[in-house]
């Protein structure tokens, strides 16, 4: 499991049920910029990963499980997400 790995099953997730991820992390209940891009990356160039509890919660609001998102762990991004490193 990767960095890009994790950002782009999020992608998937959210695509999956019509989504944005902006608008994934809306009906969360978190920040609409939680998912962006930009907040991929530090300003240091040090990767930033998704939070086990926005994972829980995109999963709550989605009435989903984790198995639910975890088939896309595997999935292959063409172009890898934010800043590449």
């Amino acid at each position: 499991m990767t960095h890009n790995s994790i950002w782009f099953a999020i992608e998937r997730f959210a695509a999956e049920h019509h989504l944005s991820c902006s608008g994934l992390a809306k009906n969360s209940g978190l920040d609409p910029t939680t998912f962006n891009k930009s907040k991929r990356w530090s300003r240091e160039g040090q990767p930033r990963w998704p939070s086990t509890q926005s994972i829980a919660k995109i999963l709550s609001a989605t009435n989903s499980d984790i198995s639910d998102f975890a088939k896309f762990l595997g999935e292959t991004n063409p172009a890898p997400t934010g800043m590449q490193r």
